[in-house]
């Protein structure tokens, strides 16, 4: 907003600046002194012009500043009135701060990264599932953790009741408590790593927790590059899809499971819906206008720098090659035909996203709801792909 203000047309300034200058009328008088009368009477014009040409200036740079200011106050006012909910719970915030549903993120890549093992290899450990389960949910909590304080850091949530460092009240603690996670969780993955003998998984599993680290932890923050969605996309689809896959068809007679059509297949496809989840986790962004000075992290994110005209083209355009490549693997013999048929079963909710994100991609209040949406055809996508991998089927 400010910056549209600033972009004054020159055309204006100079009508302006004809409307304080006084048309000169110098009558000529039939004496030798005329031509000193009119060099003084043009320098003078050139002084007058100096003058009212800052003058305008000032007068610009000061409405472009007011212009700022107001965009400011109108972001704060937005954030204010979203926040004045009437009697909310500390329990409600809490729920709000876990975040169950994103930890979806955790279990489908998990669940059919073992499914493509046992479709190769026909072995299923439940014990290591287990172990894999809740070394990944803490991881995805580290990332939740960190993520909060890193938007504290920047000012983002700064009047976000439902983060965890608003609601703990210590940012030390919150980031302590994030890396603590991060640690046991990686233990847990290096432990069935071990236990497989199949060390190919767990620099499979380090380049997926990298890739979260330099997404949104300093001095990287590639998140601010607009980086976020490839990022997401090689962490849960091919570096953990795949890693899941060689730890639950691994043991330590075979170690050599080999990369099949299925699992590359599968894990693109996890990797797009995951990626959809971020990409629309940024449509209210967009449509709250942040400053681009004081919340530049969000001016960077890919949906935030195509706006949500935009944003909304590529939701569909990833919907459309998500089940394009579906049918495409089907009738490759990269996947079982059963892959098809159950996950052409979740095309009414991915209808039901492209619907929702078109009728509310302007709408700030309605379209926070974007991502649980995407949310609901992730999982519902990842479980049909996973029935579909298991041969009984």
């Amino acid at each position: 907003m400010a910056t549209t203000f600033c972009n004054l047309n020159t055309g204006f300034g100079l009508t302006k600046l004809n409307e304080y200058h006084p048309k000169q009328i110098v009558s000529k008088r039939s004496y030798g002194g005329y031509g000193t009368l009119s060099c003084f009477s043009c320098n003078a014009q050139r002084v007058f012009h100096r003058v009212c040409r800052r003058e305008l200036e000032a007068k610009q740079w000061q409405y472009c500043g007011q212009a700022f200011v107001n965009n400011k106050a109108d972001y704060s006012n937005t954030i204010r009135e979203e926040n004045k909910e009437v009697d909310i719970s500390k329990a409600t915030l809490i729920w709000r701060a876990i975040k169950l549903p994103i930890y979806s993120v955790a279990l489908v890549p998990l669940t059919v990264g073992s499914a493509a093992a046992y479709l190769q290899t026909g072995m299923f450990s439940a014990w290591h599932y287990s172990v894999l389960l809740v070394s990944s949910v803490l991881i995805i909590t580290w990332l939740n953790l960190s993520n909060d304080v890193y938007d504290f850091d920047t000012g983002a949530d700064k009047d976000k009741k439902e983060s965890v460092v608003n609601l703990v009240g210590s940012r030390t603690g919150t980031l302590v408590a994030a890396y603590l996670l991060l640690a046991l969780g990686f233990l847990g993955l290096a432990w069935v790593s071990f236990e497989a003998g199949n060390m190919r998984a767990i620099l499979l599993l380090a380049c997926a927790i990298m890739c979260g680290y330099i997404y949104q932890c300093p001095p990287f923050r590639l998140s601010y590059q607009g980086l976020g969605e490839p990022l997401c996309f090689a962490a849960f689809g091919p570096f953990a899809t795949t890693a899941f896959y060689l730890l639950q068809g691994s043991t330590r007679e075979m170690i050599h499971l080999p990369f099949t059509g299925s699992i590359l297949s599968a894990s693109l496809l996890i990797g797009i819906t995951t990626s959809l989840i971020l990409f629309c986790s940024h449509f209210h962004q967009k449509s709250l206008g942040f400053p681009g000075l004081l919340y530049f992290r969000y001016i960077a994110d890919m949906n935030v720098r195509l706006g949500t005209k935009r944003g909304l083209v590529a939701v569909k355009l990833a919907i459309i090659g998500l089940y394009v490549l579906t049918f495409t693997f089907g009738l490759s013999s990269a996947l079982p035909f059963t892959c098809i048929f159950l996950c052409a079963l979740t095309l009414p909710i991915a209808r039901l996203v492209v619907s929702y994100v078109e009728e509310n991609h302007n709408d700030k209040h309605k379209i926070f709801m974007a991502k649980y949406y995407c949310v609901r055809l992730h999982s519902l996508f990842g479980a049909a792909l996973a029935a579909g991998l298991f041969p009984m089927l």
